[in-house]
């Protein structure tokens, strides 16, 4: 029976998920430093089986600046063009923000003035490892900045990556600092990839994209900015799948794992997906999913700062050594050891069905802490999870509140080894009244990675006046261009394709997202009311204009939620002393808080008040 496979490597942990068209399994394994060597060992299976993946190896890269040795070819006196940046400031009244120094080092940075071979001999001089193009007008007519990439790959025998394959559109800094830190990060995607590839035997390997859609690995190395928010991007597409099961219009994903917490809102069903990304401070503008990150998670480190007060990561105790409760030398307190001193997690549970807790190494790391601060173990505890949950609570209000909309019609997704300790008591700061843990939530990235689809995303700006043309006959060619890619990147057609225009005011320097419709009227009448949601008024008497069309080509997904098996009726629920067995609980079990939910890889925690029900396909529904 053919296989899928999905694996997503975390910081701290690998998670794998198997279907084999009727029953799914699940395990978690430590992320080992080589990632590939982790997941080769951590995966069983052969060439019939589809292998998904969602990878760390691009975010990884870019965080630790591990990327390659960048040599940037632009147009004369727009060298410093990605220095000089935008003239915003990453924190307005902090004076001690700075920005993150350049990918490229000056003396690597080139104005081209049409002289080819001098530009190679200076670069040749240079010794890069890779070659970044970016020429001003590229993204109007990409024929001279493929030609220059083109002469300079031969030249140099190295891999050159152009501005107008990687990021189509105007505005010049953003597509070169994008194209920068795409090829910036190409050799370590590249080599990753090739390492992995070569020590799997299946014979279909596709990977996550920040957008949410899977891409062969021999097409990945060409995009790997796009796999920045790989693994992140996973759990959303699950969350969306999940919300469209059980009819959520708005939910909100919380994937609270052991390094970090990932969140973002979906609403109708589908992450939305655009292109003003930033990772690390740095732009990349490429489709993703727009997840908010954040240094909160299981092994998220407490300590005090030079002023006394208590603090929560961002430092993590990651998977070697881990938290002290996992009994492999962790010495510092992390929020899982304080999830188990203050009793949220059961003495005697085995973490992925072989860790055993250390109850009495958590007490003594967390009472390291409490006496710099003064405190008991039990307050520390405390103030160490009231610490994260505010954190974790401003990720959530940014992806709701600030983006104008309100959390409280919204469900929260809670999920990751940690997301059920932690998602009643953030629901309630939010007034959101409706928590849903998923099956497999330790693990639930992983299963997103088999109910994403195959996708292609294509940008090209057009800066089109209102009433020039007609706005779907102008997409009617990206939509052939991009459904042609989606053929030859996939070996298939594409079973749907949609087309998208940002469309703004004219004198605007914002523009606004929204469907290709048939006329003008229909495509001011969408933006309009697009506009006023996102702002909060319209200006019906000003012209418009289209300044890109978008188009997405996207394919079927490997598995479908409706494709999960549902729980049985007549299971016997097994608890005592208010812990309950996840997997003996049948559909239709009801269950009051306080109460602790275990599976193998996840803990649940319900909080006096809170009142769960197991829904037919294992979903635990909370009303908080």
């Amino acid at each position: 029976m053919t296989r899928l496979i999905g694996v997503d490597v975390g910081g701290t942990f690998t998670d794998v998920v198997t279907f084999d068209g009727v029953a799914v399994e699940s395990r978690k394994v430590p992320t080992s430093l080589d990632q590939s060597d982790g997941v080769a060992e951590a995966v069983a299976g052969d060439a019939r089986d589809t292998f998904l993946h969602g990878t760390t190896a691009a975010t990884n890269a870019l965080l630790e600046e591990r990327g390659a040795r960048v040599a940037l070819v632009t147009d004369p006196g727009f060298e410093d063009l990605i220095e000089i940046a935008r003239q915003d400031r990453p924190s307005l009244y902090d004076s001690f923000a700075d920005r993150p120094d350049p990918l490229v080092e000056r003396d690597l940075r080139f104005g081209y003035d049409g002289a080819t071979d001098a530009l190679a001999a200076d670069l040749a001089a240079a010794d890069p490892e890779i070659v970044a193009v970016a020429l001003l007008d590229a993204y109007a007519d990409s024929g001279p900045e493929t030609a220059l990439a083109d002469a300079l790959a031969e030249r140099l025998e190295l891999a050159v990556v152009r501005s107008s394959a990687v990021s189509p559109e105007f505005r010049e800094y953003e597509r070169a600092a994008t194209t920068v830190l795409s090829a910036y990060l190409t050799p370590s995607v590249a080599g990753y990839l090739r390492e992995l590839d070569a020590r799997l035997p299946m014979a279909r390997r596709l990977v996550m994209t920040s957008s949410g859609g899977l891409l062969p690995f021999a097409h990945a190395p060409q995009a790997a900015g796009r796999l920045v928010l790989s693994g992140p991007a996973a759990g959303v597409v699950a969350a969306a799948a999940l919300g469209r099961h059980h009819g959520f219009e708005t939910v909100i994903s919380f994937d609270m794992g052991g390094t970090s917490t990932d969140v973002c809102r979906i609403s109708g069903g589908t992450p939305s997906v655009a292109s003003g990304h930033r990772i690390g401070g740095r732009v990349n503008r490429v489709p993703s999913i727009p997840v908010r990150t954040i240094g909160a998670g299981g092994g998220s480190i407490g300590w005090r700062d030079p002023g006394g007060a208590l603090r929560v990561g961002p430092r993590s105790a990651g998977a070697t050594p881990g938290p002290a409760a996992y009994g492999h030398g962790g010495a510092e307190p992390t929020v899982t050891d304080a999830n188990l001193v203050a009793g949220h997690i059961p003495g005697d549970l085995a973490l992925g069905g072989t860790v055993r807790l250390d109850l009495a190494a958590a007490r003594a790391a967390l009472g390291r802490l409490a006496q710099d601060l003064e405190l008991s173990v039990e307050a520390t505890a405390a103030g160490m999870l009231e610490v994260v949950d505010s954190h974790m609570e401003h990720a959530l209000r940014s992806v709701s509140v600030e983006e104008g909309t309100d959390p409280r019609v919204a469900a929260l997704v809670a999920f990751g080894g940690a997301g059920g300790l932690h998602a009643t008591r953030l629901a309630r700061r939010l007034g959101i009244s409706m928590v849903l843990i998923p099956p497999l939530a330790g693990v639930f990235s992983a299963l997103g990675l088999l109910l994403a689809a195959p996708r292609t995303d294509l940008a090209r700006t057009v800066m089109v006046p209102e009433g020039a043309g007609v706005p779907a006959e102008l997409a009617r060619d990206l939509l052939a261009t991009v459904e042609r890619t989606f053929r030859d990147t996939f070996g298939q057609s594409p079973s749907d394709t949609m087309a998208s225009a940002d469309v703004r005011y004219a004198g605007q320097s914002h523009e606004v997202e929204v469907p290709v419709v048939s006329g003008w009227d229909e495509l001011r009448a969408a933006f309009e009311t697009a506009h006023e949601a996102h702002f909060g008024f319209a200006r019906p008497d000003a012209p418009i204009e289209l300044v890109n069309l978008r188009a997405v080509a996207s394919g079927r997904a490997p598995m479908a939620w409706a494709d999960l098996p549902e729980l049985r009726r007549d299971a016997v629920p097994q608890g005592s002393d208010g812990t309950w067995r996840r997997e003996s609980l049948p559909a239709g079990f009801s269950l009051d808080g306080p109460a602790v939910v275990t599976e193998t890889n996840a803990v649940t925690l319900l909080e006096r008040g809170d009142r769960l029900t197991v829904l037919e396909d294992g979903t635990l529904e909370i009303t908080t």
